[in-house]
């Protein structure tokens, strides 16, 4: 119930408390602006904030998947191999499809939706009769990822992808002879602007100290080895610590909203006493 007019106690100050008054609301209104402008910016910080993994094709582009099927890629491999076409085909992406060993073969075009891999999947699993796989001996002889990686920037240039990107699923063994012509390549895929993704399937350490060192950091990841997932990951990290910044702020100006803002508190008439 509002008060009735008897319950004011008249004040001849009134008119000094004017400016004070005055000041008072300027500053309320001021921390309210901060509090809702630092309020509207955590939610546009939040809402940029992607904590999906980002996977191995990186978005927005039309990528070359480039799979490596040499011999060193042994049946208890494929499994391995079937988790990281699995994550590609489940996107909406747009992919090409490169096998190779020593030579290397196109058999998805680039701008082939990412769910035709599936078929390739029933391929890549050890066959229970000993039966082999469709990929004959002569063509598992060698590795030669140099050419591979070239006939996907080559697919990818023919057929004048805006945004292309590769992406190597491989054991990362490759000939001795092939290294200076692998290097060379990968700094030539830099050069043209065709970012290079490698997913390597329990590599030596010599292949993966190779591929570290020709590969921009945060480019390789390998099976089983989530460091590759945290330095992607540590990229976004200006925006959870921007996020944490913008919400004491937040609590800051609210603080001062109520500790600068705040009504003035009397002391509660004392009961006359005898009353």
């Amino acid at each position: 119930m509002p008060r009735s007019r008897s319950a004011w106690i008249d004040s001849p100050d009134v008119a000094a408390l004017r400016r004070p008054r005055l000041r008072t609301a300027l500053l309320r209104a001021a921390l309210t602006a901060v509090v809702v402008t630092v309020g509207l910016a955590s939610v546009a910080a939040a809402s940029d904030l992607d904590t999906r993994d980002p996977g191995l094709l990186p978005r927005g582009t039309t990528g070359v998947v480039v799979l490596d099927l040499s011999l060193s890629i042994t049946d208890s491999d494929y499994a391995t191999v079937r988790r990281a076409l699995r994550g590609i085909a489940a996107g909406d992406a747009r992919i090409g499809l490169v096998i190779f060993s020593d030579v290397a073969y196109e058999l998805l075009p680039p701008g082939t939706p990412a769910a035709e891999l599936r078929p390739v999947l029933r391929l890549l699993v050890p066959r229970a009769d000993g039966s082999p796989n469709p990929w004959t001996q002569s063509f598992r002889a060698g590795t030669r990822i140099s050419t591979a990686l070239e006939l996907a920037a080559q697919m990818l240039e023919r057929d004048e992808i805006a945004r292309p990107s590769i992406v190597l699923v491989s054991d990362l063994a490759t000939a001795p002879d092939d290294v200076p012509a692998l290097a060379e390549t990968i700094a030539g895929l830099r050069l043209r602007g065709i970012p290079l993704r490698v997913f390597g399937i329990d590599p030596s350490s010599d292949a993966r100290a190779l591929f570290a060192g020709l590969l921009e950091e945060g480019a390789l990841t390998v099976a089983g080895d989530t460091g590759g997932r945290h330095r992607r990951a540590g990229a976004l990290g200006a925006v959870p610590s921007a996020l944490l910044a913008l919400a004491a702020l937040l609590f800051a100006a609210l603080a001062a909203h109520e500790r600068l803002t705040a009504r003035l508190g009397l002391p509660a008439a004392r009961a006359e006493e005898g009353a």
